[in-house]
């Protein structure tokens, strides 16, 4: 498959990073109403296997490949960290529970190097060290972490793990199906913890964030998907900071938070590392 321009891979990961924070943002919304991290996790992935299935290419005469212990262990870790990211918000604001997410970059970025065999520079390492550097100023991490940093920590490793899973299975399955043995294998995988946290009672307004919980992650990470089978994991991973920015702009707008001079600060260094990963894309020519 041809590689994506470089604009273009920014492009898709902006917006599929957006994506994912919308997703987010309703599941913060739903855990600030009481609504239990493993229902709302149990509910995205059953409701988008629901309704993408036939257009993610899950039919009967491929179901068997589901039980590929390769997927098995990819969709486990994309568990984890939804889990994981979920009941950090409850109790944390959304940017610092992104900022210490990201530690997902660094993750992919070594696993990729060290087990995929992808090639490494200095000049990348360089670009998403002053990303890390960048999330410290808006995390500004003190001597004392609660529960919920500890989740979103959490979070950031399984995700960067799911992300070089990714990386390793995208020459064996195509895209779609990527994405939808993630979502069913993950519906199945929490499916007890999802009937038990099951909401007593829920209105209109519960079951519409329910559905935008789901359907914005699904697509956010479908994008990924398509952006991993031709760009590599060191090559992408310091975009996937443009996550952080869109948590807080997105904070600011559902939440009312708006972060400190040091906090934009912050921001600036990881909007320049992302622009300088992504000049280090190789140029490809030809038609």
């Amino acid at each position: 498959m041809q590689a994506h321009a470089p604009l273009t891979v920014l492009g898709l990961v902006a917006l599929a990073t957006t994506a994912i924070v919308c997703g987010d943002t309703a599941g913060k919304l739903l855990t600030g109403a009481g609504v239990q991290p493993l229902f709302v996790a149990w509910s995205r992935f059953a409701l988008a296997a629901l309704v993408l299935a036939g257009v993610l290419g899950l039919r009967p005469s491929n179901l068997r490949s589901l039980l590929d212990w390769r997927l098995v262990l990819r969709a486990a870790l994309i568990v984890g960290g939804i889990a994981s990211i979920l009941t950090a918000l409850r109790t944390e604001p959304i940017a610092n529970v992104f900022g210490a997410f990201f530690v997902g970059p660094i993750v992919a970025y070594a696993i990729s190097a060290l087990f995929l065999g992808e090639r490494v520079s200095w000049a990348r390492t360089v670009m998403l060290a002053l990303g890390f550097a960048g999330v410290l100023l808006v995390v500004r991490p003190g001597g004392q972490m609660g529960t919920g940093m500890i989740f979103a920590l959490m979070a950031g490793a399984f995700y960067g793990s799911y992300l070089a899973a990714t990386r390793w299975l995208a020459a064996v399955h195509p895209a779609p199906f990527l994405l939808g043995s993630q979502l069913v294998i993950g519906a199945i995988l929490l499916l007890p913890a999802g009937v038990v946290s099951l909401p007593a009672s829920a209105d209109a307004g519960t079951w519409g964030l329910v559905i935008v919980s789901s359907l914005a992650s699904a697509f956010g990470n479908y994008l990924l998907v398509l952006v991993s089978r031709t760009t590599p994991a060191t090559v992408s991973a310091p975009l996937i900071y443009f996550q952080l920015i869109a948590a807080t702009a997105i904070g600011f707008l559902v939440f009312g938070d708006w972060p400190e001079p040091l906090a934009l600060l912050g921001l600036a260094v990881i909007f320049a590392s992302g622009i300088g990963g992504l000049a280090l894309v190789p140029k490809h020519r030809g038609a």
